[in-house]
């Protein structure tokens, strides 16, 4: 997204031991740019990766200049990874670079997590209509429960004998959702929001607050497309955060605390020992402090 991720912030989440994937709405020359100077910031320069198109992905040409550049990640961003075009994507790149690792979606439900497993994705972003800024749910009348999703590709994941990993993507607002998500059967989540309105992601600071946008938005299509087709998300502002080395830690922090509660050492091990509860909306409202009220 480009109020979220671009070369600093990339930088910080390589650091951290994250992958920074720098967003698709710039110039071939600018993504290169932000991806060189990430890889210089950081002394993880593997987990800096580029978002393309499906039709880049057909061309191949930027690709072969990724590959050339010795950038390890790439991520074919679409709205709906079960359509054709991303499928063809993937087997395209794969069949030319094999070594590239290729993060694709996003996807709702694990017959289209396997379709992309067996085009040969290294990972899958699952979640479709979740976001912070996302309206695709309400415009176009599809999407799944970002949970529900997670919990269907992993039962495909483990039946199917898959190795592709399963990326969380939407509706995670908090440490709490992202230890749900690994106990759900993700291998990792990508967060927008929640690095959104740092000191390092995109934007200046306005009376406290950072413009955040979903890429779907009119003012998004419509500074790097000049049109707007359909709008499928919303642009508003976010409370200024500091420094993301903050909220990183901060996350850390929460993962271990789930991880002692769930009696487990290690992230991949919530998934085998979780237990999920289906609970009403007062129980929602009972895990919330009820002092501030």
């Amino acid at each position: 997204m480009d109020t979220v991720t671009e070369w600093e912030l990339a930088a910080h989440i390589a650091s951290a031991g994250g992958i920074g994937i720098i967003h698709r709405y710039l110039s071939n020359n600018k993504r290169l740019w932000h991806a060189y100077t990430a890889i210089n910031a950081t002394e993880n320069p593997d987990n800096i990766g580029l978002a393309v198109s499906a039709a880049e992905c057909i061309e191949l040409s930027f690709i072969q200049t990724i590959v050339d550049n010795g950038i390890k990640w790439i991520c074919i961003d679409t709205a709906n990874g079960h359509g054709q075009a991303c499928i063809d994507a993937v087997k395209s790149v794969k069949s030319k670079f094999p070594s590239l690792k290729v993060m694709a979606g996003n996807v709702s439900t694990a017959h289209g997590y396997t379709v992309l497993s067996m085009a040969g994705a290294d990972a899958v972003r699952v979640g479709i209509g979740g976001g912070a800024t996302c309206t695709t749910r309400i415009v176009s009348g599809h999407g799944v429960p970002t949970l529900q999703s997670i919990l269907d590709c992993s039962y495909a994941k483990e039946l199917n004998k898959l190795n592709t990993l399963i990326v969380a993507d939407g509706g995670i607002k908090t440490t709490g959702d992202i230890v749900k998500s690994f106990a759900a059967g993700a291998d990792m989540v990508m967060l927008g929001s929640m690095l959104a309105g740092t000191s390092e992601s995109p934007g200046e600071v306005v009376d406290g607050q950072k413009t955040f946008r979903g890429m779907a938005s009119a003012s998004a299509q419509t500074e790097w497309r000049g049109s707007v087709s359909v709008e499928e998300g919303i642009t508003t502002k976010i409370p200024f955060k500091g420094s993301v080395t903050t909220v990183i830690d901060k996350i850390r922090n929460g993962l271990g605390s789930g991880c002692s509660y769930s009696g487990v050492n290690k992230l991949s091990e919530l998934a085998e020992s979780a237990l999920y509860n289906i609970v009403s909306p007062l129980s929602v409202g009972e895990s919330k402090p009820h002092a501030l009220n």
